[in-house]
């Protein structure tokens, strides 16, 4: 690990003036990012640590009735408060184990955009908007391929705000080591139409399947999805699945989290 100062604002403000002065880097959990500084991937010459802005942490509901995320609450608290949106609570309690759970954030993840993170599909899936310190960012906006996003230098996530649909929810495959899915699929049904969104298998990251999303639209049923496939082309590819593979797990998750919102 190379050697950084760290600092730790009180509050945003304080966060954006630090984030703002030299090589410096915002920490949320530091679930990705302390790892990665112990293996000498990142030399960030300050760390702003977030974790003492109590105005970005919490879970409530808003006027329209979106489920509210500020973007310092960890995972265990989306579990134990979202519960006006179960399948984004359901999704929380399966990340990782109890200690990623109690560190790791909905900020931090959405900011690193890892490719087989789960919070991406259910910011994708539910057309949530992504609130920052500078802009509001719509989720069709936000993600911009692998561990890339539209954030710009020093922008903090602030707030995540879901829509509530009026049906959905969550499946994925676990990867049993990491606990990150091979693939997941989270669908949200909503009264103007079906959103299907994919992580885990796209060399790309998260991705919306089109195609799924227009015939769930038509009818909500496995069966509507039962013939169709997505290309292998441009899926992960390692040692723990082929990309015909997790193009074939696209499917199977697809139905599978079509039959857990019906049911």
């Amino acid at each position: 690990m190379y050697a950084f100062d760290l600092k730790r604002p009180g509050t945003l403000d304080e966060a954006v003036k630090a984030l703002g002065e030299g090589e410096a880097q915002a920490l949320g959990g530091g679930q990705t990012l302390i790892p990665s500084l112990k293996a000498r991937l990142a030399a960030p010459e300050v760390l702003v640590a977030l974790s003492g802005i109590k105005e970005i942490k919490g879970v409530c509901t808003d006027d329209e009735g979106r489920i509210c995320v500020g973007g310092g609450t960890t995972h265990a608290q989306v579990a134990r408060e979202a519960g006006g949106y179960p399948a984004l609570a359901s999704l929380a309690a399966r990340i990782g184990d109890p200690a990623v759970r109690n560190r790791g954030t909905i900020g931090g993840s959405l900011a690193n955009n890892d490719p087989s993170a789960c919070y991406p599909a259910a910011v994708l899936a539910s057309g949530a908007t992504v609130v920052t310190t500078a802009r509001e960012i719509a989720a069709d906006e936000f993600f911009d391929g692998m561990f890339a996003t539209a954030l710009d230098e020093g922008e903090i996530i602030t707030e995540v705000r879901f829509p509530v649909p009026e049906a959905a929810a969550y499946e994925k495959f676990l990867q049993p080591a990491s606990h990150f899915p091979l693939v997941a699929v989270f669908v949200a049904k909503f009264a103007e139409g079906v959103r299907v969104a994919v992580t885990g298998a796209s060399e790309e990251g998260v991705f919306r399947w089109g195609e799924a999303e227009a015939a769930l639209s038509e009818n909500f049923s496995a069966d509507a999805v039962k013939e169709l496939r997505v290309e292998a082309e441009g899926m992960i590819g390692d040692l723990h699945g082929t990309p015909d593979y997790r193009a074939h797990l696209v499917g199977v998750m697809t139905r599978r989290a079509v039959e857990a919102a019906a049911g």
